[in-house]
């Protein structure tokens, strides 16, 4: 079962209650034994970095090895190459 945080409305004490989720009465101080309100506390995570949808999703990147092959295909002077096609 999940624990979950109470603040009492009456003396502001905080306390921790274990219940099931699908009870939803009303939760009552301990101490005081006045209505006690749900605390949310933000959860302890932190996305760094360029996130995966960047680097899983991405497109493979776009090169010419062609010319990466034989750099005389850019001069114009390599026509008996297959890459000067």
């Amino acid at each position: 079962m999940p624990s979950y945080d109470y603040r009492c409305t009456g003396c502001d004490q905080r306390f921790e209650v274990t219940r099931p989720m699908s009870s939803s009465g009303e939760v009552c101080c301990p101490a005081c034994g006045a209505e006690a309100k749900r605390v949310f506390t933000p959860v302890g995570v932190a996305f760094k970095g360029s996130g995966f949808h960047n680097t899983d999703y991405r497109t493979a990147p776009s090169s010419d090895k062609s010319e990466a092959a034989c750099p005389a295909k850019s001069e114009g002077t390599c026509a008996g190459c297959p890459a000067a096609d």
